[in-house]
């Protein structure tokens, strides 16, 4: 007797978590990048990705900046609700000041896995993928996971022209934190450049485009991710 309550128990339960999948909203797919945060209302972090549909609520005096990937919007939003749209943000109560900036327009591509995410998970900066061509001279390099101490040494060397060669070494912190930004250092590279990046067995090859942007620039545009 218990053995058969305990089964229709198991099958109801099978039974309301199916009917609560079939009836959940679709994943959101991510749209944009948040590049600046300060609020304790909005739910999202520095570097998360935002999805289409997803509503943002900021505090009276609250920033957030985003960067749209397909349509290249750099928005600086203050206070009000924000809907992440499909190519820009709709902004309630609250002021928002847009710009085009240059990026890859939609060729940064997210994995199957993070796009059956629900609308709540936040989408993350290390689950994309990325093409190597950075609009900015000073690249913020997002860093592999699990790097060993040993493994810390960022080596950056043009290989289109020879001589140019920049050796970083990534402390704990830094480590941590996931990402390393070149414009702290005042390190700038060439315009037109065609650079090997590595970090332990990590490597890539990357390219400035030839009317990079220098100074600071919007992080879409100069985002170096290893994959």
């Amino acid at each position: 007797m218990a053995h058969r309550l305990l089964v229709a128990a198991t099958v109801a339960a099978v039974a309301v978590v199916t009917e609560a999948a079939a009836h959940a909203p679709p994943p959101l797919i991510p749209i944009a990048l948040v590049e600046d945060v300060k609020s304790v209302t909005a739910d999202v972090e520095f570097m998360d990705y935002v999805g289409n549909g997803q509503v943002i609520k900021l505090a009276p005096g609250d920033v957030l900046v985003l960067s749209y990937l397909k349509s290249c919007e750099h928005e600086t939003i203050t206070g009000g609700t924000v809907t992440v749209g499909a190519e820009r943000s709709d902004v309630r109560d609250g002021q928002i000041v847009s710009a085009k900036v240059p990026c890859d327009g939609g060729k940064i591509r997210l994995s199957s896995q993070q796009a059956s995410k629900s609308a709540a998970t936040a989408f993350r900066l290390q689950s994309a993928d990325i093409e190597p061509k950075l609009y900015g001279r000073t690249p913020l390099v997002q860093l592999p996971k699990g790097l060993a101490s040993a493994d810390r040494t960022l080596l950056i060397e043009r290989i289109d022209r020879r001589g140019e060669r920049h050796q970083v070494q990534i402390d704990d912190s830094v480590a941590a934190a996931g990402f390393y930004d070149l414009g702290k250092i005042n390190l700038s590279l060439a315009r037109g450049g065609i650079y090997d990046a590595s970090i332990g067995n990590h490597k890539m090859t990357f390219q400035i485009d030839a009317k990079a942007a220098s100074g600071p620039a919007p992080i879409v545009s100069r985002l170096l991710r290893f994959q």
